[in-house]
């Protein structure tokens, strides 16, 4: 079997990919899987890996011997389901991988804004420090999530454990769902459902783990800061368009909310024009390079996956495979 591997660069050149090569003929690139290159990469393949190569009818077309497609990710929106579907093709994501991962950034996000550990750090080692005579610097107060009200959009894997670790530190967990149910089972019995409003109103922390849909796309919004405390730390670890990004820049000047730590952003990589470039207080905004995911131990666990997906099509199989309703509902 005939497999090609893309994007490589974007999962890591420090894994060991040699899982891989076990399952067939592999072939690996660093670059993505696109028009003008698939006629030439993709003749009797009949597996392709990607991470973000966009799937269209045009570049089918140039793939005939297609028959799997493993995404690197949960995500699916780079590929045209229906067009797959129309011929044959199956495509497998990977889920749950970066659980862990992106609910410890999450925190990580969250602190560094909070304790405004970039002043302190930058206190210590410009010598500020070792010239006081005081034992401590008390300039920037810091407060606990213990007693706070913690604010969820998205209640999936990450939401969970966020939800979790937050009610571990003492925080009070509240949630809305913006797919529109009523309803979550087990989730209502832990955490209460609140209107979006009331959402915004009552949260101290507001962290965002929704897919990005028409109900969530600028979910984020002018409207929305007004209605949030002027106290709050909001955390994006979710798709960047959730938040419009120059109403968030408004608000983080004009101080609508306490502060901002995203890890997406509406286009990646981030825009040279990017409103967000003016704002350079990492008190208020603290943005990471789309890295959430990224543990070393979430990373093997995905190629993990996404092989796994492709032993169970070699036995005649499938698993983790999107269909066209799901595609549709997110």
């Amino acid at each position: 079997m005939r497999l090609v591997a893309a994007e490589i660069d974007s999962v890591g050149n420090d894994l060991d990919y040699g899982i891989m090569s076990e399952l067939g003929e592999v072939t690996f690139y660093k670059d993505k899987i696109t028009v003008d290159n698939a006629k030439d990469r993709l003749q009797g393949v009949e597996v392709l890996c990607i991470n973000k190569s966009k799937i269209t009818e045009e570049l089918l077309d140039d793939a005939p011997d297609l028959k799997l497609i493993c995404e690197f990710a949960t995500g699916f929106d780079n590929v045209d389901i229906k067009a797959c579907s129309d011929r044959g093709i199956k495509v497998a994501n990977v889920a749950g991988y970066s659980t862990m991962s992106v609910a410890q950034h999450t925190f990580a996000l969250l602190f560094y804004l909070m304790e405004s550990l970039k002043d302190y750090d930058e206190f210590v080692k410009s010598g500020e420090y070792a010239s006081q005579e005081h034992f401590c610097m008390l300039d920037i107060p810091f407060h606990e999530i213990d007693g706070m009200t913690w604010g969820i959009i998205g209640m999936g894997n990450i939401g969970r454990k966020v939800a979790q670790i937050a009610t571990a530190f003492g925080a009070k967990v509240i949630f809305y769902s913006a797919s529109g149910r009523t309803s979550h089972n087990e989730l209502d019995k832990e955490y209460e459902m609140v209107s979006f409003d009331e959402l915004l109103e009552k949260s101290d922390v507001l962290s965002l783990h929704c897919p990005l849909s028409d109900k969530t796309r600028n979910i984020i919004n002018a409207a929305a800061f007004k209605k949030m405390k002027k106290t709050a730390y909001l955390i994006n670890v979710a798709r960047g368009p959730v938040i419009n990004e120059n109403d968030l820049y408004e608000a983080l000047i004009n101080n609508e909310i306490a502060g901002a730590g995203l890890d997406v952003l509406s286009v990646e990589p981030m825009v040279k024009d990017s409103p967000l470039l003016k704002l350079q207080d990492s008190k208020k905004l603290f943005i990471t390079p789309h890295m959430a995911w990224a543990s070393v131990e979430a990373r093997k666990r995905c190629v993990s996956e996404v092989c796994l997906n492709i032993k169970v099509f070699q036995k005649g199989d499938y698993r983790n495979i999107v269909n066209l309703e799901i595609n549709s509902n997110n």
